[in-house]
């Protein structure tokens, strides 16, 4: 969905603050802020970068910096272009279970080719008729040992917190609880976070069940972290949650729109 109709919707959902926080990317900012404008809303600069954590993908919220910064569009331009490679590559693995066209498919479906993704694969398999929907696609196919997953190496958490804090801005662990990370390994992270400099968690997040919530909230509190809220919206029938619809934070946190 372009960052301007993004923006236009969440301004006629009632939004007042929206941080637009595109995958590795921040191309769509300017036409966002245009639209927001229009509507009498206030815009964030957001971005949403794809690191790599003891293996596991993760994903870090920039929040309010200068969108000029020449190292942070370095680095997101390095991670664009490892996207391309990969994608070639789910493509291939798909191939051998019998499922053809899917990089020149799944490119049709990114607005900008240098960010595809696995969810434009995952569209790509949903209008072939493979799985009726985006997570029975993801679940069959791109997740770690499924046949259309392969290996990917991100950029680190202290490129992307150094990335972030060096252009002014404040970083977020996107939506928690969609990690598989043990109770313990979710401490050393946090604490590695925290240590290099990381002020904030999503706390209330389209993803994020009740139970989600309430453990995030808590974790927080005990390190002293700022708490964010986003609906990890992607587009009309594609999340969880429309823009705008979230519940509120927990009480007792400190949300991160007070720093801005």
């Amino acid at each position: 969905m372009p960052a301007a109709a993004v923006a236009a919707r969440a301004a006629s959902n009632g939004v007042d603050l929206l941080a637009l926080t595109d995958h590795d990317n921040l191309d769509g900012l300017p036409a966002a802020r245009s639209a927001a404008e229009a509507a009498g809303m206030s815009l964030v600069n957001g971005v949403e970068i794809s690191i790599e954590w003891e293996s596991l993908q993760i994903h870090i919220l920039g929040y309010a910096f200068d969108p000029a910064d020449p190292a942070l569009n370095a680095g997101l331009a390095a991670i664009r272009s490892g996207r391309i490679d990969r994608a070639r590559r789910i493509s291939a693995e798909l191939e051998k279970v019998g499922i053809d066209g899917a990089f020149d498919g799944a490119m049709r479906l990114a607005a900008n080719p240098s960010l595809i993704s696995r969810a434009h694969f995952g569209r790509f398999l949903v209008d072939s008729g493979v799985r009726k929907d985006l997570r029975s696609v993801f679940e069959s196919y791109l997740v770690p040992g499924r046949p259309g997953y392969v290996d990917h190496r991100w950029a680190t958490l202290a490129d992307a917190l150094g990335w972030i804090s060096g252009a002014g801005g404040l970083a977020a662990v996107a939506h928690p609880g969609r990690y598989k990370l043990s109770r313990p390994d979710m401490r050393r992270f946090l604490a590695e976070y925290k240590d290099l400099g990381g002020r904030a968690i999503e706390v209330v997040s389209g993803s994020h069940t009740q139970e989600h919530v309430d453990i995030f909230g808590r974790l927080a509190r005990e390190y002293g972290f700022l708490a964010s809220r986003g609906s990890d919206f992607h587009g009309p029938g594609e999340s969880y949650f429309d823009l705008g619809q979230l519940a509120p934070l927990p009480d007792g946190l400190k949300p991160i729109w007070d720093v801005f």
